[in-house]
């Protein structure tokens, strides 16, 4: 599978296809692999790789998609829009001949997230398309690089790298330290190459889990915000995991806990 690695234009005045899910799975600057197999979305792939090979990962409005989830169940407004950088056929899996492309083979792809967007309009498949498209306008990039998100104050700029400092200070030491996603993640906040909103970004993206969370990290437009959320959940960690070590969980009884 090759990895393409480039500026990434978007054009808002097109529709992108929609590709919804139960949770947040895509940040901008995350690599997201899917294997993608319902006809829908074969279908999908096959005409964003004839295009510019956008697609919108959106999230489920509540739980009425476990019903419909093969109709047009509601979505959240925000979405991450992704680009293409990587896709490869699935070994044996012939295509069977004809126009559609629906009948596209199974395939494996690795999404790149570019930025935030909201759903304005959405366009119901039409019989000939399979999936669903929307016209989207960007969110929390304006005066920014696209696909990086990068302010340009200096006040705004300061705050972040105030707060990625703070963030790889509390990876280093103290019972975040012992997450397994540590070392990878404090290796990555020291390098200077990578602007601190997108460091930010990651970390955010690596660490938080719950899907309330997750989605409002993605639905907020502002890098400040956003830091400050992720620090107020890095800073409860901490605490609940001095708690946890005060109960001397290596002193238990086996299968016994004070929870």
């Amino acid at each position: 599978m090759s990895i393409e690695s480039q500026a990434i234009q978007i054009n808002f005045g097109r529709p992108i296809p929609l590709f919804p899910l139960d949770s947040v799975t895509l940040f901008p600057q995350q690599l997201l692999p899917l294997h993608i197999f319902e006809p829908r979305y074969r279908q999908m792939v096959a005409h964003a790789l004839d295009g510019a090979g956008l697609i919108a990962m959106a999230v489920f409005e509540g739980d009425d998609w476990r019903q419909r989830y093969h109709a047009r169940p509601p979505l959240r407004p925000i979405v991450c829009v992704g680009h293409i950088a990587g896709h490869e056929r699935v070994e044996g899996d012939d295509a069977l001949p004809g126009d559609d492309d629906a009948r596209a083979p199974h395939c494996n792809i690795v999404l790149q997230g570019v930025c935030r967007a909201r759903i304005v309009e959405e366009m119901a498949p039409d019989g000939v398309r399979l999936y669903r498209l929307a016209k989207l306008e960007p969110i929390g990039i304006e005066g920014k690089q696209m696909g990086a998100e990068l302010y340009d104050d200096d006040a705004t700029n300061t705050a972040l790298d105030q707060a990625r400092a703070r963030v790889a200070t509390m990876l280093e030491a103290g019972p975040l330290s012992k997450l397994a996603q540590a070392e990878p993640l404090i290796e990555f906040l020291h390098n200077d190459e990578v602007p601190s909103e997108v460091a930010l970004e990651v970390v955010g993206f690596k660490i938080l889990s719950d899907p309330a969370l997750r989605y409002r990290m993605l639905a907020e437009a502002d890098a400040r915000v956003r830091a400050t959320i992720l620090l107020k959940e890095l800073t409860g960690l901490e605490r609940l995991a001095r708690l946890a070590a005060e109960q001397h969980p290596e002193q238990w009884p086996k299968g016994q806990s004070w929870n």
